[in-house]
């Protein structure tokens, strides 16, 4: 009974903790399958180490401690998780054939809103945005910590040093290492701009219909001079409205064949796209991410990844 009673107070008390721990896995993997697989191992350890756990912190901070060294012990030998965008210039040919895409790369993945649950972290939402999340994994892991728990979750110094085992000159210098880094490969001033929700899904409703109809005027106006697009698992990616539209055109032979969910991913607006195949069955095709600025979209970031539909709760054929 004593063992009944435990865990059911264990589940209450750190129940509501889970969103918000696999926002801070997520910010730290670049993966949400990863980040959901060391949430499930952060309760695993928790749970073993509960009969232990005095009050000496509180719950949430114990359990952030649990998750940060979770995470730093899967970092270990693993390489970073990039965009086509942080691994070369674009390519000026949009015409041509993509390259055969490469297999040994672990691609970043967007993480949906309704997994993260923004309303819980609200006050570090920008952190989860797609740039910056790409741009964190630029980061040696420990820099990376330091960054994420004394800028995102404002932890005081001194408590980062202890879950490290260092000092707390060591975190300072640290964190301003990895801010300058952070400045180097993520300048855009954009980037932990708060979303307007109400003029997102307006915009968001208007590239849906501008897709499923082929409308490449209304897919033009729709987008920044500077525009970007990328395609993870191709390296292949494409700078400027233009270069982006001579690539897009290829979908006026796509009209009535692509359907798209509006939905939202890492705190901006996003869509999953199906495409209509010889069956007549729309199949989960890709997740997109958009990037807004003024209205306008300044980065298409497409994850050719169909098996995504379901991490967003969206289903795998639609009929």
């Amino acid at each position: 009974m004593a063992v009944t009673t435990n865990r059911d107070e264990f589940v209450r008390l750190t129940g509501m903790y889970r969103r918000e721990l696999l926002a801070h896995c997520y910010r730290m993997l670049g993966s949400v399958d990863d980040a959901e697989d060391l949430v499930q191992e952060t309760y695993l350890r928790a749970w073993r180490s509960y009969d232990g756990y005095e009050g000496r912190a509180s719950l949430r901070t114990w359990l952030y401690r649990i998750a940060t060294n979770t995470c730093l012990t899967a970092l270990e030998g693993r390489e970073r998780r990039p965009l086509p965008t942080g691994l070369g210039g674009p390519s000026d040919a949009p015409e041509e054939p993509l390259s055969t895409p490469p297999t040994d790369i672990p691609w970043l993945q967007p993480v949906p809103d309704t997994l993260v649950d923004p309303a819980t972290v609200v006050a570090a939402r920008g952190s989860l945005r797609l740039a910056l999340v790409a741009a964190l994994q630029n980061l040696p892991a420990r820099q990376r910590t330091v960054l994420i728990l004394r800028d995102v979750l404002a932890w005081r110094a001194h408590e980062v040093a202890a879950l490290l085992g260092t000092t707390t000159a060591a975190v300072k210098s640290s964190l301003q290492r990895a801010r300058a880094r952070l400045d180097e490969v993520a300048p855009d001033e954009d980037l932990l701009a708060e979303p307007d929700s109400t003029d997102d899904r307006e915009l968001l409703d208007r590239y849906v219909a501008a897709f499923e109809l082929a409308d490449m005027d209304a897919l033009l106006g729709l987008l920044q001079e500077g525009v970007e697009l990328e395609m993870p698992p191709y390296l292949e990616w494409f700078s400027g409205r233009k270069d982006v539209m001579r690539f897009l055109e290829a979908l006026e032979h796509e009209k009535g064949h692509l359907r798209m969910i509006p939905t939202q991913a890492n705190g901006q607006p996003a869509v999953v796209a199906y495409k209509r195949g010889a069956d007549e069955m729309y199949r989960a095709h890709s997740v997109q991410v958009l990037t807004v600025e003024n209205r306008e979209i300044t980065r298409i970031t497409v994850f050719l990844e169909p098996g995504l539909a379901g991490i967003f709760g969206m289903p795998e054929v639609l009929s």
